[in-house]
């Protein structure tokens, strides 16, 4: 606050006062009254091995799949390890909602989402004070069957999911899922790092919590320090799905190797970066669709009427990071869909956002959402060169921002399939303002009398600035190794030369882009989050400074947003909280750690064989409820 009250006393002149004007959003702000909002929400909660081939030996199907059909998808990032307590991208979380089991499930066709049990025999009883959670599980789910087990299935425990949440803590694991639980849970400290770092005894899994508990063995408890809004959205994560202690240890040195869950598939075959097959999991218990839709969604609900999910035997995921192969793929018959359609490879399929007439003619269908996702650009806050708080450090930053055309990106790159992000808050996640507008815009003249008033200048004839104290300003940004990554790159090219700013880039496979970000080893990189429940604060954890190190990969360490993002961690939603959202916005558009860029709109794109298909806004997947033609000549 400090360093910020000082920079708008800077005698600027001229066009310097509307530079002045961007430090402001970090005074005192006042909060509005507390009330009530949301009402669709209401009822939410109460409603509620390199690159070897590893294959596993194929038991008896499931009775209520069909073996005989094969549903063909692709992902467009390759997976890392299937273990639930790290995995964080995309592709991987894909996966894992189909071979393990959260304690609870969102309802397919339910709009607004609703939350149902999934391993639970009902909701949980939740304490009048909400600090209290007991769940009961459905006697009889089995983990399929593994040499951990003796060669045999395993019933699920209540022990199970006490194991699972607690892996979470492990500091080995570097769990980017922590933040779910972290302080909340009662008693936690006994499995956290002291105060100061340091940690009195190695973390031990067994150690016992208050707030985390087997009563008996098929009786969960957890207690919380205080209420939590979304601790039922955390419970419906893949994160929090049950793994077996046995696995796990047969398995210590890479547990994300060799999945063993109670979910709907189990894996059959692993290709690295290529090919996994799911097969239907023979001991998987019978589900049934949770409620019947109307409307548009009538016929799933009739298609899906007293059917035991899943209905397809087997799930055969290719993994294909060039957009065109994806596109030319499905439009070859290869795939069953194509989930999304790349937006700068859409004209290839639509006309003015409709299916073109020969597709049309063809029986492909066109399915268009709007999902919680948010594209941003992130600078690492640690790196020596465009990292840091201090006067200098934050210009350069905001002329970056400055320096992006957000309307050209949307307009060229996405061919209009997306939307202006204003903050990383996505339309239709629990605490979106949509009256908010941020305070960057496009203003590649502003961006240049930015750094020139804080020493970035050019050296007599050179093309590029140099740093304040004269040595030569050069940037470097990672990115994919594909062509959607050297589109990326250009744009960034020409918006930064536009400034003056030299920037290289290093490409390199999604899965090392993830890790070299947990380790803090890169300067900037563009990516995406998805929802993992449908709450804004599940978008502005990436910035709080307890998750430096997991999904905080800008390592932005500001005490003014951590105490906002945890004072709304206590409220509901309401327009109280949702002013607190609008400070902490306002925060990560003055030290701008983020160009916050856009939300896109997905187009997916269905084969006339394919059924069933609705796009849930937070579940990855919905496999388990799709069906194909069993003559339809493609399986």
């Amino acid at each position: 606050m400090r360093m910020i009250t000082i920079l708008i006393k800077l005698p600027i002149r001229c066009c310097f006062e509307s530079i002045r004007s961007f430090f402001l959003i970090a005074l005192p702000f006042r909060s509005r009254h507390r009330g009530q909002t949301g009402q669709k929400w209401a009822a939410l909660g109460t409603g509620m091995l390199s690159a070897t081939t590893m294959s596993i030996a194929l038991l008896a199907p499931a009775a209520a799949a069909d073996l005989q059909k094969t549903l063909r998808v692709i992902l467009s990032d390759a997976e890392t390890g299937m273990d639930p307590a790290t995995a964080s991208d995309a592709s991987t979380l894909s996966i894992n909602e189909n071979i393990f089991d959260a304690l609870l499930r969102y309802d397919y066709l339910a709009r607004p989402v609703r939350l149902q049990p999934n391993t639970t025999a009902a909701m949980p009883q939740v304490s009048a004070d909400g600090l209290t959670y007991t769940f009961t599980l459905q006697p009889g789910i089995r983990f399929t069957a593994d040499p951990a087990f003796g060669g045999h299935a395993r019933e699920l425990t209540a022990a199970d999911y006490v194991y699972s949440i607690k892996r979470l803590y492990d500091p080995r694991l570097k769990s980017p899922w922590l933040f779910l639980f972290e302080h909340k849970l009662l008693g936690d400290e006994a499995l956290l790092p002291a105060a100061d770092g340091k940690r009195a005894r190695p973390f031990d899994i067994d150690t016992p919590i208050a707030g985390l508990q087997a009563l008996d063995r098929m009786t969960l408890q957890l207690r919380l320090r205080q209420p939590d809004n979304n601790l039922l959205f955390a419970l419906a994560t893949p994160a929090t799905a049950a793994v077996a202690r046995e696995v796990i240890q047969a398995h210590l040195d890479n547990p994300g190797n060799h999945p063993v869950g109670t979910g709907p598939y189990r894996l059959v075959l692993w290709q690295r970066n290529d090919r996994i097959v799911l097969e239907a999991n023979p001991d998987f218990r019978p589900m049934r669709l949770a409620s019947m839709g109307s409307g548009a969604d009538a016929p799933i609900a009739a298609a899906l009427k007293d059917k035991t999910l899943p209905l397809i035997g087997r799930i055969d995921i290719r993994i294909m990071e060039e957009q065109q192969a994806r596109v030319l793929g499905f439009l070859n018959g290869e795939f069953d869909l194509l989930e999304p359609l790349p937006a700068p490879l859409a004209d290839m399929a639509l006309d003015h956002g409709t299916l073109k007439p020969s597709l049309r003619a063809r029986g492909i269908v066109l399915s268009t959402t709007a999902p919680l996702r948010t594209f941003y650009l992130w600078m690492n806050m640690e790196d020596p060169v465009i990292g840091g708080y201090t006067a200098d450090k934050i210009a350069l930053r905001r002329a970056i921002g400055l320096a992006y055309d957000q309307a050209e990106d949307i307009r060229v790159l996405d061919h209009g399939m997306a939307l202006a992000a204003q903050s990383p808050l996505p339309p239709d996640v629990l605490g979106y303002d949509p009256s908010y507008r941020a305070s960057r815009r496009y203003d590649p003249v502003l961006a240049r009398a930015l750094l020139d008033h804080f020493g970035y200048r050019k050296r007599d004839t050179e093309p590029y600035r140099s740093l304040p104290d004269g040595r030569p300003l050069t940037l470097q940004m990672h990115s994919l190794a594909s062509t959607t990554g050297r589109l990326r790159d250009e744009f960034w090219r020409r918006s930064l030369e536009a400034i003056g700013i030299r920037v290289v880039f290093k490409s390199d496979r999604f899965v090392e882009l993830i890790k070299a970000s947990r380790l803090g080893t890169i300067q900037m990189l563009e990516t995406n989050w998805i929802g993992d429940y449908p709450d804004g604060e599940n978008f502005l954890q990436l910035l709080y400074g307890g998750n430096v190190g997991r999904a905080n990969y800008a390592r932005f360490r500001l005490s003014q947003y951590d105490r906002l993002f945890e004072q709304a961690r206590g409220l509901p939603d309401s327009p109280a909280r949702t002013a607190l959202y609008r400070q902490m916005a306002q925060l990560i558009d003055g030290y701008a750690p983020w160009v916050v860029r856009t939300h896109p709109l997905e187009a997916t794109l269905l084969q006339p064989w394919a059924h069933n298909y609705k796009r849930h806004p937070v579940e990855g997947t919905v496999w388990r409820y799709l069906d194909v033609d069993a003559v339809s000549g493609k399986h």
